[in-house]
């Protein structure tokens, strides 16, 4: 069996606190497809009470954001007006903060800043040869909605991963929504909203919230395109609205791959497991080693350490329903296999990192070297931490810059072009069918020219 709850090998036996996979065993393949398989499609009960939600802000507006409050974060309050919060608000949660927190919170905003001026596109054109210029422009959104998660945790590193980028392409205004259950506003959250620019802040969550930045009502302005993570009721939404507005991804759980040898420190890959399965019980933690010892340790690592998690039945959820600790013949079948995968965070805790790099090709974001953790990616080395999940890795980038700008085609054609083109496009077009797109040309070229390719 490629499944089992102990590992043998040179006469030792290990006790397995989460599944063990050998990739030497009959069965391995299916037993890792079923692993990392992950359903994307949502609730139908969860898409059938979206769907009204969405079709209720559509048609009513601030009277249906204020109900929606009222009935699912337990807020009443009179007027839509009153779920913004005050620029005067954002100033003072700034400076309430204590120096250690400001301090983080402006040294992640730089370093996230840093890297994301790197990732600008600008306009460009050309001349091709008969004097005709043809190019690119390359300009930011008018608006774009960034939805922060609330509720039970709070996560300003979230704000400042989709508010940054935005305003480094230059976005025009930033409109954010975060739910406040009970009433409850995180000062932290709003610290973060003040330095990275935020326009306006509304305290609306959930598929409502979505709905009323993609059509807008009285109070919520209508956006241009929707970045951040949300439960399964936001994705929803968002998937519902894909279309009227623009998305960033519709992100699953989250994920975390590591590839280590004999050298890596077990208590640190053991932790680095806990750091993604502590997010919640669906998300999922592997290990691939060719180290028997290494893989040995780091079972022992976690049966030690997880008692001392403050979240450590989420944790031991996450590891025994999705996680894996998995034998593998080499680190070259192990960058195949990760492949396979496509994870979104891809650890290589090696001796020598740098050449599996060239390796792997379907990675969210890869963390080279025994120093380099996924938590520094979360919040401070700099780069996205929205990153595509569930194998979308092998089609989808991190979120960036460039999700905040759009391209128009710009074409320019002399005469000298519409004669050397004109022959060309009618007799593609004459060929499809469609003689008012060949005549449309034809006319524009010399007579002498016309009908002639």
């Amino acid at each position: 069996m490629a499944e089992s709850r102990t590992i043998r090998g040179r006469g030792t036996e290990v006790p397995a606190a989460v599944r063990t996979l050998d990739s030497r065993a009959r069965g391995f393949d299916a037993a890792l497809a079923a692993l990392t398989a992950f359903d994307a499609s949502s609730d139908p009960k969860i898409e059938v009470a979206v769907g009204k939600i969405i079709e209720d802000v559509r048609r009513d507006g601030d009277r249906a954001l204020l109900e929606y409050t009222r009935r699912l974060d337990r807020m009443t309050v009179r007027s839509a007006r009153a779920l913004e919060v005050a620029p005067a608000e954002l100033s003072a949660a700034w400076k309430g903060l204590g120096a250690t927190e400001r301090r983080a919170l402006q040294q992640a905003h730089r370093r996230i800043r840093d890297y994301h001026e790197r990732q600008v596109s600008k306009s460009w054109g050309f001349t091709d040869a008969h004097g005709s210029k043809l190019g690119q422009l390359v300009r930011p959104l008018d608006r774009a909605g960034l939805y922060v998660p609330g509720g039970k945790a709070a996560y300003p590193s979230s704000l400042l991963m989709n508010a940054v980028p935005a305003r480094v392409a230059g976005v025009g205004e930033l409109v954010m929504v975060v739910p406040t259950p009970g009433g409850e506003r995180n000062p932290l959250v709003l610290a973060a909203a003040k330095l990275a620019g935020v326009d306006r802040v509304f305290t609306i969550g959930g598929a409502q919230a979505v709905a009323a930045l993609a059509y807008g009502t009285a109070t919520v302005p209508a956006v241009d395109k929707i970045t951040g993570p949300g439960n399964a009721w936001v994705a929803a939404a968002k998937r519902r609205v894909f279309g009227t507005v623009g998305i960033d991804m519709i992100a699953g759980p989250s994920e975390i791959l590591v590839i280590a040898d004999d050298s890596a420190n077990p208590d640190w890959i053991a932790m680095d497991l806990f750091s993604q399965a502590e997010h919640d019980e669906m998300a999922q933690s592997i290990l691939l080693t060719p180290s028997l010892r290494l893989l040995t340790a780091v079972q022992s690592s976690i049966a030690r350490l997880l008692p001392g998690m403050a979240r450590r039945e989420v944790i031991a959820t996450s590891l025994a329903n999705r996680g894996a600790l998995v034998r593998v013949k080499s680190l070259a079948e192990a960058c195949e296999i990760a492949d396979r995968i496509a994870p979104e965070h891809l650890e290589l805790a090696v001796r020598e990192p740098r050449p599996l790099v060239e390796r792997i090709r379907h990675a969210g974001a890869i963390f080279i070297g025994h120093y380099t953790s996924e938590t520094l990616g979360d919040y401070c080395a700099g780069s996205n931490h929205v990153l595509p999940t569930a194998r979308t890795a092998r089609f989808s980038s991190p979120l960036g810059v460039y999700d905040f700008q759009k391209r128009t085609s710009v074409i320019e054609v002399t005469r000298r072009g519409a004669d050397a083109l004109g022959g060309i496009a009618s007799v593609l077009a004459r060929a499809e069918g469609l003689e008012a797109h060949a005549r449309a040309a034809e006319l524009r070229q010399q007579p002498k020219r016309r009908g002639r390719a």
